[in-house]
């Protein structure tokens, strides 16, 4: 249950930031794309964003097909590829076209780090992630941070994990993922005062979801504060009555 719960958190945060690194990057390396091939990949991306999975998809592959030489648009056809299609052949060979545009491209790195990792391949995304942070002028280096700490936890290496998602904290506080797995690591390492602190900072950014609420239930009833647990609790029940952590919440105290 633990991985499946880790799995899902994960793909959440894959489109949250593929999505966002793919759009808002161009190639660099004085290349100039295409204009009418530039706004058809804009467009595709937002109609994913849409979910208008078709017309993305024409949009994406007409924008490769105007500007081959268009790393970025090889990068968000792969991801639609990788995420919407699960064509998981087409999708390697479109990351690797645009690293061979783009060697340098720390988006795209971040991108195929990810690609990787869906496929438990820890050690090469792991060098991808570090490829995308070799940029000292990079913008985001807290999602190739965190998408390695993931990627670590996913793979059973919990104290690379830690310190990757530390890192990412570092360079950007408000963080919710990182906010979020931290307060997880803590709890599962007994250190229920710093999840306890963990969560509070995430909720200070970002809304509840089952996973956040069972989790403060469980370091709460830890800390034997029962009014924060019966606050937790009163929530999960109410926003998410159908969520499997309810049904662990209700399991938990029958007698």
């Amino acid at each position: 249950m633990k991985r499946e719960h880790l799995r899902r958190l994960c793909l959440l945060w894959l489109m949250i930031n593929v999505l966002s690194a793919c759009g808002y990057n161009a190639q660099g390396d004085n290349y100039i794309p295409d204009k009418v091939a530039e706004n058809y990949m804009l467009r595709g991306i937002e109609y994913m964003r849409l979910q208008q999975d078709e017309r993305a998809f024409q949009l994406l592959k007409e924008a490769v097909k105007l500007d081959r030489h268009y790393a970025e648009a090889h990068n968000a056809l792969a991801v639609f590829y990788e995420r919407r299609l699960r064509d998981y052949e087409n999708a390697k060979q479109y990351y690797q076209m645009a690293l061979a545009l783009k060697p340098n491209g720390s988006d795209i790195h971040n991108n195929y780090g990810q690609f990787l990792c869906g496929r438990n391949r820890w050690e090469e995304a792991e060098q991808h992630f570090l490829k995308a942070l070799e940029n000292p002028l990079y913008k985001t280096p807290e999602f190739p941070l965190t998408n390695a700490g993931l990627c670590a936890l996913r793979n059973k290496h919990p104290i690379k994990g830690e310190t990757y998602l530390r890192e990412a904290l570092q360079r950007r506080p408000d963080l919710p993922i990182a906010l979020y797995y931290m307060a997880h690591l803590s709890y599962e390492q007994k250190r229920y005062m710093p999840a306890r602190k963990y969560l509070q900072r995430y909720l200070e950014v970002a809304k509840h979801s089952p996973q956040t609420l069972w989790l403060g239930i469980r370091i709460e009833r830890i800390l034997n504060d029962r009014d924060a647990e019966a606050s937790y609790a009163l929530l999960l029940r109410k926003k998410f009555p159908d969520a499997v952590e309810t049904q662990k919440l209700n399991q938990s105290e029958k007698p």
